[in-house]
C-alpha cells in the first residue's frame, strides 16, 4: 500500500553509487530554493547518505518556507533550514564548497515576467559571484531547446538553444549568468537540464491521470515527452557536485523513454479503470532531450517509465495526495 511515508522513503533511499560520491566529500552542502517541488527530497536524499558514510557535514537548506510542513520534514530529518529573501539577502548567504542552486519561477510567469527574470536571472548572476570560490551544481531545463521530431532522439547538450517564451528565455539567462562567472572568473559548475521529474504527488503522469480521473480529454497537443523518477534527478544533481568544472559541465536529465501521451493516456486509464478521451491533433515535434550522455556518466535511471506509470496510478487509486502544481507539459507557446 502506498503512503506519504513509503513514498518519501523511496525518494530519498541513497543508492549505493551516490554514498560512494558523498564519502569523497568534506565540507557542508548548501541548497538554494530547497523549499520547492525536488527540493525536500534532494536535502533529505543527501541527509541519509551522510549519516549513512558517517560524515561529520551538514546540509543547509536555504528558502522562504512559506510551506511550513516541508521545514518542518527537512528539520526532522537533520537539515539546517535558512529562511531568507534571495532577491534582497544573498549576502546573508552562509560560505559554502559545496552549492545546488535550484531557485527559480516558472508559474505565474505570464503576467508577471518581471519577477520571473528577476528570480530566473538577477538572482542567479548575485549567487554565483557569492560563491565564485564553490563549486555549483544549478538546476536548469530542458525549455531552452526548440521542439523536436518526434521521430529522433530529442535535443543534445550540442543542440542551439531556442527558447520559446518567456519563462525559457530567463532559465536560458540564468545559465548565461553562471556561465559567465565560469568562463571569465573560473567558477566551477554544473548545468543540469531538467526534463519532467516524476515524484507521483505531481508531474507529467500525475497531470495526465488526474485529467482522465476528472473524466476531461487529454491533450494530444504535446504528443511526446520525456520523464525521471525525481529521486534519480536528484540523485546526479548530488553527484554533479564532484563533476563542476570551468567552464560549466552540461547534461542532459531525463528518462530514456519517448513517451507517446495517447498511448500513456491509454495505459493509465487502463489502470486506473476509467475511459480516456482526446482532444486536438498529435504533432510531429514535441520537448524532447537526449540524456545519452547523462547516461554513460551515471547510469540509467534506476525505475523504468512503466513502473512509473503504474506506481502513478496506484498513488491516486489509494488517495494519495497532490501537491495543486501541474507541470503546463500540453504549453507548446511558452506562456505558464
Amino acid at each position: 500500500m502506498w503512503s506519504q511515508e513509503r513514498l518519501n522513503d523511496l525518494l530519498t533511499q541513497p543508492s549505493e553509487t551516490l554514498i560512494a560520491d558523498i564519502k569523497r566529500l568534506n565540507e557542508d552542502i548548501l541548497v538554494i530554493g530547497a523549499g520547492g517541488k525536488m527540493g525536500p527530497s534532494l536535502c533529505v536524499l543527501a541527509s541519509r547518505a551522510i549519516r549513512q558514510v558517517g560524515l561529520k557535514i551538514k546540509v543547509k537548506a536555504v528558502s522562504r518556507f512559506s510551506d511550513k510542513p516541508s521545514r518542518e520534514y527537512l528539520e526532522a530529518n537533520g537539515v539546517e533550514c535558512i529562511s531568507l529573501d534571495l532577491l534582497s539577502e544573498v549576502n546573508s548567504l552562509p560560505d559554502a564548497k559545496n552549492v545546488i542552486f535550484m531557485a527559480g519561477k516558472k508559474f505565474g510567469t505570464h503576467g508577471a515576467e518581471h519577477m520571473t527574470w528577476a528570480m530566473n536571472s538577477i538572482v542567479p548572476a548575485k549567487v554565483a559571484e557569492r560563491y565564485i570560490n564553490s563549486r555549483v551544481v544549478v538546476f536548469s531545463s530542458g525549455n531552452i531547446y526548440p521542439l523536436s521530431s518526434v521521430l529522433q532522439a530529442g535535443s543534445t547538450e550540442a543542440s542551439v538553444p531556442a527558447p520559446v517564451g518567456e519563462y525559457a528565455m530567463s532559465c536560458l539567462s540564468r545559465e548565461r549568468a553562471f556561465d559567465y562567472y565560469s568562463q571569465e572568473m573560473g567558477l566551477e559548475c554544473f548545468i543540469l537540464r531538467l526534463n519532467y521529474a516524476v515524484d507521483l504527488r505531481y508531474g507529467v503522469l500525475h497531470d495526465i491521470a488526474n485529467t482522465i480521473l476528472q473524466a476531461k480529454p487529454v491533450s494530444l497537443a504535446p504528443t511526446s515527452f520525456n520523464c525521471i523518477w525525481q529521486r534519480d534527478a536528484n540523485e546526479i544533481a548530488l553527484r554533479g557536485l564532484l563533476r563542476c568544472s570551468s567552464p560549466p559541465a552540461v547534461y542532459n536529465v531525463t528518462g530514456p523513454e519517448t513517451a507517446s501521451v495517447k498511448a500513456t493516456a491509454e495505459k493509465l486509464a487502463l489502470l486506473l479503470n476509467k475511459e480516456v478521451s482526446f482532444n486536438g491533433q498529435e504533432q510531429p515535434d514535441a520537448l524532447l532531450n537526449n540524456a545519452g550522455k547523462s547516461f554513460a556518466e551515471f547510469g540509467y535511471p534506476s525505475v523504468s517509465l512503466d513502473t512509473l506509470i503504474q506506481w502513478q496510478a496506484q498513488w491516486l487509486l489509494s488517495g494519495g495526495a497532490s501537491l495543486g502544481k501541474p507541470t503546463h507539459f500540453e504549453e507548446r507557446e511558452g506562456k505558464y
